[in-house]
Order: C-alpha cells, then structure tokens, then sequence
C-alpha cells in the first residue's frame, strides 16, 4: 500500500505517541520497538526502524529517498498497564484494518490523556496491608501485624509525596526507608512489636522495584542489551537506597 509523503509525517507521530505511553507506562523495550514496527507496517511503512531505550525512541523510516528520523525524550516513567493493554489493543485493530490514521492518532491521544492511578489512599491502604502480609510471609509474629500495616503506610506515602517535591532520582526511596527504620524501631521500643527485622523487611517490600528489574531480564533475554543493563542498574540503585536507608538507622539507634 502506498502512502503518500503528505501523510507519512501522520504515521510516524502515530507510532512515536503509541511507543511513548507504553514505554512511560512500563512495557518491555522489545514490545515498545514491535508495536511501533508493526503500526508503520499497517499504514504502508515497509522499512522502518526502531530504537528505543528507557529514556528515549528513535524512529525511522525509509520511503525511497532519504530516511526521516525523529527523536523524542522520555522523562518520567511509571507503572500503568492498563494503558499498555489498550495501545496494544489499537495496535491489533491499525493491523486489522479495522481504524484509519485519523481514529488511530485520536485513540492514542485519549490513551495518553487517560488516568488509571488509583487514589493515594487507596495505594497506601493496599501497600499497608501488603507489608503486614509481607511480614507474615518471612516468619514474623502476628503480634507485629498491626505495626507492619502502620509503617508500611508511612514509608509509602514518604515516597509517593517525596516523588512529587523532589525531582531527585532515589532520593524519595531513600527518605522512605529511613522513615520505615526509625518508626519501626520506635513502635518496637516502646512495646507495640518484637521482631524489628521482619517489620522492616514487610515495610519496605512495597517499595521494591519488582517490575523494573523483570522487564530488565526479559529485556536482556530479548537481546536488548542496553535497555537490560539500564534497567536492571535503576533497580539495583532504587534497592541500595532502600537498604541504605534502613542501614543508616539501624547503624544510628
């Protein structure tokens, strides 16, 4: 199918829009590079190439003269795969003809608009409740239940508004854990716990970059070095700031 240069441009800020919210919202470098391939082949571009890396997709596309290259900087990234399922749900409907450009770039933008995050109370009742389950899970005590659900509770809502103040990367991670280590050690200090180590350990869990350090080994599988390696070393970073946190406490009291 044939495209003229006219549109063109259309297509690659198509597949560019659907590669930045699946990248910002968590998907796996070699999904973000296929669904932007496969869109380009949908609407009549044969040859093109992707690069994408956790901070950054470059695009090419060859349409028999010069290639045409565009770049475009990703920032900010979080966990949202909702918005992963429903990208690539257009990207099945673009293949089956079933949406043209137009309809496709429309879907995308309200994809982009749209916000799956729960509230923060929400959140933060969920990762308290996960601490002291977490805390259960690595033998502890059912006496240590309800400290578990209070610290976990003040570690992330530490981070979730840190994130927002501080545009210093781990900075949140780190201020979260040493909250974590010194409620902990004072609710057992006066009584209220017994095991100071699986409070700690059940708090901090919902803190782990669980989904990062996947997506950096089944990146890493999939070939892409470089995403691997960047991943999996901002997760290895996010886990030392966590562990240096609490070491900082338990070191000082």
């Amino acid at each position: 199918m044939e495209i003229q240069r006219s549109e063109l441009y259309g297509v690659m800020e198509v597949c560019l829009n659907a590669g930045k919210i699946m990248l910002q919202s968590g998907a796996e470098t070699y999904r973000v590079e296929d669904t932007m391939i496969r869109i380009a082949s949908a609407f009549g571009l044969e040859k093109s190439h992707s690069y994408v890396v956790p901070t950054g997709i470059i695009f090419t596309v060859e349409d028999g003269g010069p290639g045409i290259t565009k770049l475009i900087r990703i920032s900010q990234r979080s966990t949202d795969l909702q918005k992963v399922t429903l990208v690539n749900a257009v990207s099945r409907r673009i293949s089956n003809g079933e949406i043209g450009l137009d309809e496709a770039a429309n879907l995308l933008a309200g994809i982009d608009e749209m916000s799956h995050t729960f509230p923060l109370a929400l959140q933060t009742a969920a990762a308290s409740f996960a601490s002291g389950c977490f805390m259960i899970m690595f033998n502890g005590v059912w006496i240590d239940f309800i400290p578990a659900l209070i610290v976990g509770a003040l570690g992330f809502i530490t981070v979730s508004y840190l994130e927002e103040i501080v545009p210093i990367k781990f900075f949140a991670e780190f201020c979260g854990s040493l909250v974590i280590g010194i409620v902990s050690y004072l609710l057992v200090k006066a009584g209220f716990g017994v095991q100071l180590d699986t409070i700690i350990i059940g708090s901090v869990m919902p803190l782990v970059p669980g989904l990062l350090l996947t997506n950096a080994v089944r990146d890493l599988i999939a070939g892409h070095l470089v995403a691997g390696i960047s991943k999996g070393a901002e997760a290895a970073l996010t886990a030392f700031a966590i562990g240096s946190g609490v070491a900082i406490v338990l070191m000082l009291l």
